[in-house]
């Protein structure tokens, strides 16, 4: 609905920071209330006795209950409860409509598609020199690729970029090389949201089990020893 119908709105509110707040706090709102649709019960708790009171000295009598107030106590509450919404939410389906083009929302971020072409291009180039022993280009681009693991095409196709260069058996690093690849693994695992479980973390799984490098003869450290602690 936002895209379809609040455009015109979000721009005409650009650099108005009031404008921008109370939008949020009605956006804030409907999602509040969409979540939760009832307010909560509030449970009376009856205290219980203390030991040792029946002892005590001039106890007061329970007084004698009215019966018409309690009767008309119990009629109220049937009659809250007659009046109260059903238990189930009803579902209103509607159509909404697909709203201006992306492209039109994201006039003024118009070179964010070449941005994401570059950074995959920034990522592809970074493995490649890791790969190919060239560390001083690597550290030059490293900044640059952690922060374009932010993004999820950036961290897609890292885990594209390793699984290459697993299936050309080249999973045996040295230390340099090593340490590079599980400090971008790290950094992609540490971006990663709920979203990417199954999709990059899921595609890391078997590239940790593939990558390793030799502490000593017969001793082999792999990758997964180094990003496991991540949820």
């Amino acid at each position: 609905q936002l895209v379809a119908y609040e455009v015109k709105r979000m721009k005409a509110e650009e650099g108005n920071k009031q404008k921008i707040l109370r939008h949020i706090k009605e956006l804030a709102e409907k999602l509040y209330k969409n979540e939760n649709p009832y307010p909560a019960v509030t449970m009376h708790k009856v205290q219980k006795p203390t030991e040792g009171c029946h002892l005590r000295l001039h106890q007061k009598p329970f007084p004698r209950l009215d019966e018409g107030t309690v009767q008309w106590i119990i009629d109220q509450a049937t009659a809250k409860l007659q009046t109260a919404p059903p238990a189930v939410k009803a579902e209103k389906k509607c159509m909404v409509p697909s709203g201006p083009p992306i492209a039109a929302i994201l006039e003024r971020n118009g070179n964010a598609l070449a941005n994401s072409a570059r950074r995959l291009e920034v990522v592809r180039n970074c493995i490649s020199y890791v790969f190919e022993n060239k560390m001083l280009e690597a550290k030059k681009l490293f900044p640059a690729v952690l922060r374009a693991m932010k993004g999820r095409a950036a961290r897609h196709c890292l885990t594209q970029e390793l699984h290459l260069h697993v299936q050309q058996n080249r999973a045996v690093l040295d230390h340099q090389q090593f340490d590079f690849v599980i400090r971008i693994m790290n950094c992609c695992l540490q971006d990663c949201t709920a979203m990417d479980e199954h999709g990059i973390a899921a595609a890391l799984l078997p590239l940790v089990t593939a990558f390793c490098r030799k502490l000593s003869p017969g001793i082999t450290q792999f990758a997964y020893s180094c990003v496991q602690e991540h949820v």
